[in-house]
This record gives C-alpha cells, sequence and structure tokens, in this order.
C-alpha cells in the first residue's frame, strides 16, 4: 500500500512538472502576442491565421502524439508595453512557448523576460540582429535578417537602378534604428550615404513632416522602414504633390496591402522572405493553399504562408520528441531541424538559429 502511494505521488509529480511546462497528456500552449488591433493590425492577424490553419489541420489528424496544440494568442496592438503585460499572462498561464510576436521594438521589450525565464522564443516576425547574434539558446527565428533584405534592396538600387540620391525614412523605435544601422551599412559598401533621414512616430500615420523633409533635396529612391498605412500614405501624398521617386520597403511592410492601397502607379519594390503562395508549385504551398482553404480562407498572402510554416517548423520538431515533450528536447530537435526537400531550405544548427537564408523581391506593376 504505502508503495503504492509513492508511486501514484511521484506519478502525480511528474505530471506536475510536464503541465508547468504548458503539456499535458492532450494539450500543448503555445503563447502570442501581436498586433490583433491598430495600424499593424493586418501582420498579426495574417501571422496567426496562417498558423491556425495548420494547427486546425494537424490536431484534425492526431495532433502531436495525440496531443492538440492550443494557441492562447493576446493583442499588444505593436505596443511593447502591452507586449510586456502579455508575455507575463501567458508565462504565467504557463504556455510550453512563445510564438509567433510581431515587431522588433516588442520583441526587444520582452528579451530580459525571455532570457530569465529561458522559454523558448519561437519564429518572431522581425529580421532584427539582437535575435540573431550572438546565437541564444531559446531564441529560433525562420525569416531572413533585415541585414540580408537591406543588401538585397541596396543590390538593386546602386546596381540595377543605378541610384546615388537615396533617402530613409524611418520608425522612430529599435525598429527604425535596427533597420538604419543595416541599411546604412549596406550603402557604405558603395561608398553612399543616405541623402535625408526622415523619422516618424510608431502607429502614425502623420508623414507631414518626412515628405517636407524629402522635398528639400534630390531623391532618386526612398527606403521606408515601418508598416503598410504611413508607406502608403507617404506615397500617395508625395505624389499629390509632384513627388514620385522609386521606393523600397522590408518584408514587414505587407507588400499585398500596400500595392491594394495605392491611390496611383508607383514604383516598388519590397524584399520578401517567403515565395509567393499564389503561385509557387512546391509541396509545401499546394498544402498551404489546400489546408486555407480548408479553414475557409480564400484570400493567400506571404504574412498568412510564413505564419503556416513557422507552425509547420514547430510542429515537426516537437514531433520528433515523441512522447517525452520538453523544452530541452524541443530545443534539441529545432538545433538539428532541416527541411531540404523545398525550394525555400530551412535549416537550424547548434551555432545557427536562422532556418531560413533566402530573400525574394515583390515589383509593383510599375516597375518596368
Amino acid at each position: 500500500m504505502l508503495k503504492l502511494a509513492v508511486l501514484l505521488v511521484l506519478i502525480f509529480y511528474v505530471a506536475d512538472c510536464i503541465a508547468e511546462q504548458g503539456v499535458s497528456a492532450k494539450k500543448i500552449k503555445l503563447g502570442m502576442s501581436n498586433a490583433l488591433t491598430g495600424p499593424a493590425a493586418k501582420l498579426g492577424l495574417e501571422l496567426k491565421k496562417g498558423s491556425l490553419a495548420y494547427f486546425h489541420k494537424l490536431n484534425k489528424t492526431g495532433g502531436i502524439h495525440g496531443r492538440e496544440v492550443e494557441l492562447i494568442s493576446l493583442d499588444d496592438a505593436y505596443e511593447p508595453i502591452h507586449t510586456v503585460a502579455n508575455t507575463h499572462q501567458l508565462i504565467a498561464k504557463q504556455v510550453f512557448a512563445l510564438f509567433g510576436y510581431v515587431g522588433t521594438p516588442t520583441s526587444h521589450a520582452v528579451m530580459s523576460i525571455i532570457k530569465y525565464k529561458q522559454i523558448p522564443y519561437l519564429m518572431p516576425f522581425t529580421g532584427a540582429k539582437f535575435l540573431r547574434t550572438p546565437t541564444q539558446k531559446n531564441i529560433f527565428n525562420l525569416r531572413a535578417s533585415y541585414a540580408q533584405e537591406a543588401q538585397v534592396q541596396v543590390n538593386y538600387l546602386v546596381e540595377k537602378q543605378h541610384f546615388k540620391n537615396i533617402a530613409l525614412v524611418i520608425q522612430a523605435d529599435e525598429f527604425g534604428l535596427a533597420a538604419e544601422a543595416v541599411f546604412t551599412q549596406s550603402l557604405s559598401s558603395y561608398n553612399l550615404n543616405p541623402v535625408v533621414v526622415a523619422r516618424f512616430q510608431r502607429n502614425s500615420n502623420d508623414i507631414d513632416k518626412v515628405l517636407v523633409k524629402l522635398l528639400q533635396q534630390p531623391v532618386d529612391a526612398v527606403i521606408f522602414v515601418g508598416t503598410y498605412q504611413p508607406f502608403t500614405s507617404l506615397i500617395n501624398q508625395g505624389f499629390a504633390k509632384g513627388f514620385n521617386p522609386y521606393y523600397s520597403s522590408l518584408s514587414f511592410i505587407a507588400s499585398k496591402e500596400v500595392f491594394s492601397e495605392l491611390s496611383q502607379p508607383s514604383k516598388i519594390l519590397i524584399t520578401e522572405v517567403v515565395p509567393n503562395p499564389d503561385s509557387c508549385q512546391w509541396q509545401v504551398c499546394k498544402q498551404f493553399r489546400a489546408d486555407m482553404k480548408s479553414a475557409g480562407h480564400n484570400e493567400l498572402n506571404r504574412i498568412q504562408f510564413e505564419g503556416y510554416l513557422n507552425a509547420l517548423v514547430f510542429a515537426q520538431a516537437a514531433k520528433q520528441c515523441a512522447i517525452e515533450l520538453n523544452r530541452e528536447c524541443l530545443i534539441a530537435q529545432l538545433e538539428q531541424f532541416s527541411l531540404s526537400n523545398l525550394t525555400m531550405p530551412i535549416q537550424f544548427s547548434a551555432n545557427n538559429h536562422q532556418g531560413s537564408q533566402q530573400v525574394y523581391l515583390s515589383l509593383s506593376d510599375a516597375v518596368n
């Protein structure tokens, strides 16, 4: 009888330890904080939509060794103060990992929490350097870095378009500072400096002062760092004042939204970190289209596809842990993870926690 009692205590103790990590016999809890409202809402909503489409299919087909994935999602409106509060709340809910956060300033705000708690921080929607260098055991990125995107953009603007008068318009926060550094470095490789550097407030659509500053200098191209609403406002208001340079921006911009909200044809280059899911013919693209349709979504975009790939990577790595799923095992499996059957290869290692190195180009119809 005593042996049975001891055995039961041990069983309940082990179960409690597992539950503390967000894993039970039937469920795995992931925590997500991103912009579901506000000017950057499209990013958070679409990223979440793609992840949920994958998890929905996964859960219908047995989950991860019988466990369903539950994605607990909180809205931070792309404001770091809310991200911090949400992260504390998600950790209090005992999530297994933090997953699919959106943004550089928001990610930067929770780094001290992530490092202290050593909770996995998986596939954030940002290319910031501090999440990549140095490699941190519990942080994994899917997407290419902003430095890689910046170099591709500058190469195109200088070598393909032969521009020299290039301006920077940047969001006045950690995102803008990170991007300013990599773009300035890329321009310096051609012995160029930005002819104008103008800043605007995050979650603001007020770019009047930016436009005034741009009109004071000869500008061939404008590199924009921010979200899609102020970007389209700058393009449309600039056109109304006779200012119609070449524009470029990072993948964070949501290219489909930008192209759909322009009031006139404009020359725009946007770097992307996943291929176009509407047209690519690789198996993962076909699977994505089918799963999105099953989830009731007919309009597709790259943000959804990135969210879908984020979920796929997590699930495939977690499956390798079999029944004993814990954070140490997940990290070990991610460091061995490889998808070589994709044209966009995804591969991690102990020294490389960025799965993809690929950068693609989206060009507006006005670009010849």
